[in-house]
């Protein structure tokens, strides 16, 4: 789940100042954390205090995303979610926009099984983003998490979302010069899953989806998350990124964490494990 939160806050500078490069500062003073880690951290939250049956885990999870996130209420909701944070009756509104994908890594993370991964994912996404699209880049982002976490290869994942969520019949290269600002799922999360599979390393992902512009920060969680989940993340680039989070958010991410350990790349001389 780190790795989604440290897409997020490296792609936050670059969502309304796209780059169309993988050449920049990884981390700088003018990152932050934006909806996208604050939803991610509501929902792990949510997980963590559900029954195993996950009989009351869309309860939870629409009471966490409004108490988490009513707290932050400038950090970047678009207009119909900020309103349904804010609602006293909230329901589903048949959204179909990126944000069904990119908060539900830690389905990815706590799930048993590939059908886990997939119910959690719906469970947490049909209370706002209850849209056939929406549902659908949620599960997509949650298997191939999953399927990162326990041993699949990057070409068995890819294979899998191609047949049964997006044809991954594309290149970064061939879609950057063109590719534009796009706050739908199937806008977003095949995009950001191709920087996952073009990538080398934690952050050789991480800066392919940013490199493509667009909502840099979305596609840069979205990939993070399943990045992390193969590779691993960098231990200077974990203790950099959590100097972005405040005591709340700290907690919620150590509490998941504890349950449900993160990815941590290991090294052997120069070389990546």
């Amino acid at each position: 789940m780190i790795g989604a939160i440290i897409g997020d806050i490296v792609g936050s500078r670059f969502e309304r100042n796209n780059i169309k490069s993988k050449d920049f500062d990884f981390l700088t003073y003018k990152c932050f954390p934006t909806d996208d880690s604050i939803m991610t951290l509501a929902l792990a939250q949510a997980i963590l205090i559900s029954r195993p049956d996950h009989s009351d885990l869309a309860e939870n999870a629409v009471e966490c995303m409004q108490s988490v996130g009513r707290s932050y209420p400038n950090c970047g909701y678009g207009g119909k979610f900020y309103r349904w944070i804010f609602s006293d009756n909230p329901k589903p509104y048949n959204s179909l926009g990126n944000g069904a994908a990119m908060r539900v890594s830690a389905a990815g993370f706590a799930a048993d099984s590939l059908e886990d991964a997939k119910e959690i994912a719906r469970k947490i996404t049909e209370v706002t983003h209850n849209h056939p699209e929406g549902i659908k880049g949620a599960e997509a982002a949650a298997s191939a998490i999953y399927m990162a976490r326990t041993g699949s290869s990057l070409l068995e994942i890819r294979d899998y979302i191609d047949k049964n969520y997006y044809p991954m019949n594309f290149t970064l290269d061939g879609i950057r010069a063109a590719y534009k600002f796009d706050v739908t799922c199937q806008g977003t999360v095949p995009q950001a899953l191709m920087a996952f599979f073009e990538s080398t390393d934690f952050e050789d992902a991480i800066r392919n989806a940013v490199s493509i512009g667009g909502d840099s920060d979305t596609l840069a969680a979205i990939c993070g998350g399943v990045a992390e989940a193969y590779y691993g993340v960098p231990s200077e680039i974990r203790k950099h990124v959590l100097t972005f989070l405040d005591k709340r958010l700290l907690k919620i991410l150590v509490t998941f964490e504890n349950k449900y350990p993160p990815v941590m790349e290991k090294r052997t001389g120069d070389i990546s494990l």
